[in-house]
């Protein structure tokens, strides 16, 4: 039973994995939800339509009825906080919110953001932004030294918060396959890790979802 009442939800984009993300989130808590499926750098963000929506021009996005919000993580917050479903762990005490926000923080801001998104502006997007190959291996330096960090904790725990499966793995779960289609080798705990949260029916039916469009 949800906590917010509506008529439908839309999920717009597919095909990355950042919109991997969101549409993840809807499967693991059983939402019907209708999908979106615009790539990015399609056009498609930049018509009239979606820009209406959201003047970022950017996917992944979720419209809840009066609700729009773009930005990953944002999107999955919300939707695991407006409704039920599912055995992913969503924190209610003080502390705990604040260390699954420390580590989501960190999984995006210094994995995604800083290292694999550097990573492809300048591999696969190079046309746009610039070949520049020292940037790229920098950047894949940049993420197995974080994976270090990620990898120590894994090695005395199942997942990253003690009381289970969260946003903060799903999260990792996307960079880690993120990082190994770029050629960077994951330790053992980050493999075991991978390979225990790749059998989850709701991601197995969300790749499919989110890869049946081409970029």
């Amino acid at each position: 039973m949800s906590l917010i009442k509506s008529q439908s939800i839309k999920i717009w984009g597919a095909g990355t994995s950042r919109t991997l993300r969101p549409i993840w989130v809807a499967e693991e808590i059983g939402l019907d939800y209708e999908l979106m499926p615009i790539a990015p750098r399609s056009g498609e963000t930049k018509t009239e339509a979606f820009t209406d929506l959201n003047r970022k021009q950017k996917i992944p996005l979720l419209v809840d009825g009066e609700v729009k919000l773009s930005e990953s993580v944002a999107i999955c917050r919300y939707l695991l906080e407006a409704y039920k479903g599912g055995d992913v762990f969503r924190p209610v005490a003080l502390v705990d919110r604040a260390k699954e926000d420390e580590w989501c923080c960190y999984v995006y801001g210094e994995i995604d953001e800083s290292g694999l998104y550097v990573m492809r502006r300048h591999r696969d997007l190079a046309h746009i932004y610039g070949d520049a190959p020292e940037a790229v291996s920098s950047s894949a330096d940049y993420v197995r030294r974080h994976f270090e960090v990620v990898s120590a904790h894994l090695e005395n725990s199942v997942y990253l918060m003690p009381q289970g499966f969260s946003l903060a793995d799903i999260l990792l779960m996307s960079c880690l396959d993120w990082a190994r289609a770029y050629g960077i080798e994951l330790s053992p705990s980050l493999l075991a890790f991978q390979e225990s949260v790749s059998h989850r029916p709701a991601l197995k039916r969300a790749k499919k979802t989110n890869y049946a469009v081409e970029i």
